[in-house]
Formats: structure tokens, C-alpha cells, sequence
């Protein structure tokens, strides 16, 4: 019984406990073959995040894929630092598209492949990184 409750408690405690890197994306802002989209980040980690990479693809009204991106947006580069936690910042995803852009109801969707956390901890992307999308 008294690890049953102990267990229960630990449980509790987890899904209490939530860390995550939370990403607001805004609507992409076109003129002729650029885009640039702005995204803001939050740490909500109890440490700093050192690097984070990201991918962005800009999509048509059909779902089509007409631009991508890739970039270290936290970190990854000297120039690039890290974000602390608790700390919040701005990264802007500048897609560069092969021919000019005539649909004006385009979309984003971002995806990240690694958060690494002070002392090359790595966090799961896929667990541990809120994305909340322009309404």
C-alpha cells in the first residue's frame, strides 16, 4: 500500500512538473520571393538551453510545401548565444522561396530536431517543445 502511494505521488509530481521550450509562431509576412516569420521563444526549463535547431516550412492554401528553412535558432553559433532560464527572445525564419509567391493565404509549421540543454543534456523535441501556432 505504501508503494502504491508512493507511486501515485511521484506521478502526480511528474505531470505537475512540466519543462519545455514554448514557441509562438506568427502568421509569414511575404514580399515577392521572401518570407519571414517570427517566432518567440521562451525557456521554460529550470537551465539554460544552449543550442536549439529548428526547421520551418512555409505552406499554400493547399498544404503544399512552396519554402523551407533550417536554422540554429537558440545557440549553435559563436555569434548565436544561448537562452538562459526563465529568459525569453526572438528568432526570425527568413525562407527564401525559388520563385516568386502569388497565394497570400500561406501557413507555417515548425518542427525541431535537438534541444540541447546546459551541459550537453538533450531534451526531447518531441515531448519537451510547446509550439503554439498564430490563431
Amino acid at each position: 500500500m505504501k508503494l502504491k502511494s508512493i507511486l501515485l505521488s511521484a506521478i502526480a509530481i511528474s505531470l505537475t512538473v512540466r519543462a519545455d521550450l514554448v514557441v509562438k509562431v506568427d502568421e509569414p509576412k511575404t514580399v515577392a520571393q521572401k518570407t519571414v516569420i517570427k517566432v518567440d521563444l521562451k525557456n521554460a526549463f529550470p537551465e539554460k538551453i544552449e543550442s536549439a535547431r529548428a526547421a520551418i516550412f512555409l505552406l499554400d492554401e493547399h498544404g503544399k510545401i512552396v519554402g523551407q528553412s533550417t536554422k540554429w535558432v537558440i545557440g549553435g553559433t559563436k555569434a548565436n548565444p544561448g537562452l538562459d532560464a526563465g529568459k525569453e527572445m526572438t528568432f526570425n525564419f527568413v525562407v527564401q522561396a525559388q520563385r516568386p509567391i502569388v497565394t497570400t493565404n500561406l501557413t507555417s509549421k515548425i518542427t525541431f530536431s535537438r534541444v540541447v540543454l546546459e551541459g550537453g543534456k538533450l531534451a526531447d523535441p518531441t515531448k519537451q517543445v510547446r509550439i503554439i501556432n498564430h490563431p
